[in-house]
């Protein structure tokens, strides 16, 4: 395909705005040098549509755009319930899980668990957390972005790849998460308007030229099994969707980790100036998730026509993109890029957070309150800038492991959930009991992990290696719910038996306040409402 002289133009043009811009927003006032505040939590000082486009660049990324059209290509619209169980998810962490965090002053997920349980679960999650991050998020991102790169515009992937990863980190280095947040409505609008228009000019093309609906007609007529949102045993994709689980089991385990105790998406959240500007920041998220699958989605869908036999699926979306005319062309590969450079920089900041204030700063002795004013200014200036280098080690892990672990995938969106989902029920079990359940203990949270995982690895385990069939055989949505059922039971089992030490749990629920105001219950309503004529509709 490749980009002409004008598409380069409008790339280059926008690469020099978006990176200028985020070094703008960032800046410190009065030469004031900028303290672990400033660069790992933006001040604390987001307003609701900085954290809301935020929590949205930080989520669609390569993997989503690019992922998600290639699940879309091959499974159908039923990858959707992906992006609209989010919407609903968001609406619950924005109501019962911010009211706890912000009123207890989190500003890492780790933290909170050391807050609430004690050292040895926080320090085990902290470094868990980190190799997820830089192994299968940061790879994922970067991988399917060069992709993008290489199919779009005829660059060497290795080159794409290497340039993606220094730019995303070149434009968090100086600003940390303010310079990220804070141009984010800008990269959202470009990739949300960029995701429209392919999938406007594709439904078009599918409707040969007669239109956006009589594309999507065309779809209906001649690809109507993929239009199914609750898929049967021996429907391609039941493996990965696997009917009713998609709205009432395994995948509210995976939305609950990913959207409420997820570091990197919940840290926007946690930099609202209050509580009440982060739950409208969630709300507005929940209405743009609703919006994604005409992103994301129909992109993998109008290929199924317009390019039958791709292989691997995942050159959907870029595939797609050859529909677009010069100059347009630019823009909409632009709006690739901003996601893939927003949604990396997101996670690079948030492993430089989770491993500078959880992991350096605890074991230095950083987080004392007695250290005198000269003492801390000194140490907020080192915490920068060990959050600035363990940000640069951590891209360059995940850019050298990226081919290795990903080159042969078909769907690397899969190959997230796959490996993410071996951690995530037993984190779902250690979080929702640590905010709801006061007699919850360290004990049962290190159980819940240690079960997650070794349970998980059980059923995952092939067959043709040792592992048991009809447990390999089980979908992995349907696996999560089975290790978190397994898990829930024990930690509750190990909590009784031995409870925790005094004093050891220091999160105050005391005097949460649930209640929500009317902006936020009406808001809610109408997502849920959308929500129940869409599965109504493609049920």
């Amino acid at each position: 395909m490749g980009l002409g002289t004008i598409d380069i133009m409008v790339v280059v043009v926008y690469a020099i705005f978006i990176f200028g811009l985020a070094q703008f927003v960032s800046r410190e006032k009065g030469g004031k040098a900028k303290d672990s505040s400033d660069y790992f939590l933006a001040s604390k000082n987001l307003p609701w549509w900085a954290i809301g486009a935020s929590l949205i660049a930080a989520n669609i990324s390569a993997e989503q755009i690019v992922g998600m059209s290639g699940s879309g290509y091959r499974l159908g619209l039923a990858i959707a319930s992906y992006e609209w169980m989010a919407a609903l998810t968001l609406l619950i962490v924005g109501k019962f899980f911010l009211p706890i965090f912000l009123k207890n002053r989190i500003y890492t997920m780790p933290q909170f668990l050391e807050q609430r349980y004690g050292p040895n679960i926080r320090t085990i999650m902290a470094v868990f957390w980190i190799a997820l991050y830089i192994f299968v998020n940061l790879t994922s991102i970067l991988w399917l972005g060069s992709i993008a790169v290489n199919q779009v515009a005829g660059v060497d992937q290795t080159v794409a790849l290497f340039a993606l990863g220094g730019f995303a980190l070149l434009y968090q280095l100086y600003g940390g998460l303010k310079a990220v947040a804070l141009t984010d409505i800008v990269q959202v609008t470009l990739l949300v308007l960029g995701g429209l228009t392919i999938s406007a000019l594709t439904l078009n093309e599918v409707g040969g030229g007669q239109g956006v609906w009589a594309g999507f007609e065309t779809l209906l007529d001649r690809a109507p099994d993929k239009f199914n949102m609750i898929l049967e045993p021996g429907d391609i994709g039941y493996r990965e969707l696997p009917g009713i689980a998609v709205l009432v089991g395994g995948m509210w385990i995976a939305n609950l980790s990913y959207w409420g105790f997820n570091q990197y998406i919940i840290q926007r959240a946690l930099a609202a100036k209050d509580l009440k500007e982060a739950q409208k920041g969630v709300v507005f998220a929940a209405f743009l998730k609703l919006l994604m699958p005409l992103v994301v989605v129909v992109p993998g869908l109008a290929a199924v026509l317009l390019a039958p036999g791709l292989d691997p699926a995942d050159q959907a979306y870029p595939t797609m993109m050859r529909y677009l005319p010069s100059g347009l062309l630019g823009l909409v590969f632009a709006a690739l890029m901003a996601a893939v450079v927003a949604s990396t920089a997101s996670k690079i900041n948030s492993i430089a957070t989770i491993f500078t204030l959880d992991l350096y700063a605890k074991r230095r002795g950083y987080e004392s309150e007695a250290e005198d004013e000269t003492h801390r200014a000194t140490h907020e200036k080192h915490l920068v800038l060990v959050g600035r280098v363990s940000a640069a080690v951590a891209t360059l892990l995940a850019l050298f492991a990226a081919r290795p672990l990903l080159g042969s995938l078909d769907q690397a969106f899969q190959f997230i959930q796959e490996f993410s989902g071996f951690i995530t029920p037993g984190i779902t079990v250690i979080f929702l009991l640590g905010l709801f359940w006061k007699r919850a203990s360290e004990a049962s949270a290190i159980t819940a992990a240690v079960v997650s995982i070794l349970g998980s690895v059980v059923f995952w385990f092939p067959a043709e290696w040792g592992g048991i069939a009809a447990l390999n055989a089980v979908p992995f949505l349907n696996r999560m719910m089975w290790v978190f059922v397994i898990a829930l039971v024990l930690a509750v089992l190990v909590s009784l038996w031995k409870p925790g030490s005094a004093g050891s749990d220091r999160i105050d629920t005391t005097e949460v306040n649930y209640a929500t105001g009317a902006s936020f219950n009406i808001a809610a309503l109408a997502v849920i409402g959308i929500l129940i004529a869409l599965y109504a509709t493609w049920w």
